[in-house]
């Protein structure tokens, strides 16, 4: 089979993510760099690929099966847009937009051409997410009642320091990090229709938020509680937990989402599970059945590559639509409105 050929626009730190496992995909192969940057050069040439500075020459020269954008956010929607137009398939970075609404212009556009176009939350491409959400559609935890999560971490002060704008408004932890725990909690518990939240810069004192308590409504009635802090010195986040991204120390015993239902609890992502053996007999007083569901870890960013091929192909429909990443954005602002403004926030 010859492989599918993947060009990047984008050589920073995502950009250069995406390019290590297109190089070593089984079915994708890089094709191309697309960055302006002067750096970019011998980012290209140490891959073997050439370097175009823009998406318009790309197109023109060398034109390749598909396009993942790991561009600034700021272009998501305009670069989206033009190869929407030049009916080039994409992987379009998270989050799908700045604004929600330059992400509906965008996914307008979407079902008007049928385009295909994948978003990059690509921790929905993960084993243990696959697994976690195969016991809940199960029935084994009951009707679901409740998700307690969290994602607390600590950055450390250079982080900021080396880039001020990330002190500024809209570089906080909601925006930053929480649209990737919104697509896992709707993955594993539904649509999110109701949030509040307190937010807190208590610790460093920056403009933004530090510390985040957010409560979620989902569509079943289930209830959720999240706690949010880049400033916690806390392992209890995906990346501190999961093993998946190597990058971090991960801790084996720690969860990040504990996910309840009537009859019994799955714990992310170690996965115990804690289950009343004979439903009718539930009880606080009556011993859980203990047990760990099996699993396979893999990269997700490797299976995200897959997937997107075999999207290119016409293999496969987008695990993550575009109206995914719609509604990732929409709860993520929902949960900014709640802090700044103390009231309950509505979805439609």
């Amino acid at each position: 089979m010859n492989k599918t050929r993947i060009a990047i626009a984008g050589a920073g730190y995502i950009g250069l993510a995406h390019l290590e496992v297109a190089q070593k995909s089984t079915t994708c192969t890089l094709s191309a760099i697309v960055d302006p940057s002067p750096g970019a050069v011998a980012i290209a040439a140490r891959a073997g690929v050439p370097r175009y500075t823009s998406i318009d020459e790309l197109l023109a020269q060398d034109r390749p099966d598909g396009l993942i954008l790991a561009t600034p956010n700021q272009l998501h929607v305009p670069q989206a847009l033009q190869c929407i137009a030049a009916g080039m398939p994409i992987l379009l970075e998270k989050p799908i937009a700045t604004t929600v609404a330059e992400a509906e212009k965008l996914v307008s556009q979407v079902d008007k051409t049928g385009a295909k176009v994948l978003i990059g939350h690509h921790r929905a491409h993960s084993p243990i997410m696959a697994k976690a959400r195969e016991v809940v559609d199960s029935g084994k935890l009951g009707q679901l009642v409740a998700v307690m999560g969290s994602a607390t971490f600590l950055k450390p002060d250079h982080y900021f320091n080396d880039n001020p704008w990330r002190k500024d408004i809209g570089a906080g932890p909601i925006l930053t990090n929480m649209i990737h725990e919104v697509h896992n909690l709707r993955m594993l518990c539904g649509d999110i229709v109701a949030v509040q939240a307190f937010s807190s810069n208590a610790t460093r004192g920056f403009v933004i938020e530090d510390t985040v308590a957010i409560t979620l409504r989902f569509a079943s009635g289930a209830l959720g509680t999240f706690m949010l802090s880049d400033t916690a010195a806390c392992p209890r986040s995906w990346e501190q937990t999961s093993q998946e991204n190597k990058a971090y120390p991960t801790y084996a015993d720690e969860d990040c989402y504990v996910i309840t239902g009537t009859n019994g609890a799955l714990s992310v992502p170690t996965m115990r599970l804690k289950t009343y053996p004979r439903p009718e007999d539930r009880s606080w007083w009556k011993e859980f059945e203990v047990g760990v569901v099996g699993m396979v870890r893999d990269d997700p960013l490797k299976q995200q590559m897959e997937h997107f091929g075999a999207v290119v192909r016409g293999e496969a429909e987008p695990l993550v639509s575009a109206r995914d990443g719609l509604q990732n954005l929409r709860v993520t602002e929902a949960i900014v409105q709640a802090a700044q403004s103390g009231q309950v926030v509505n979805l439609s």
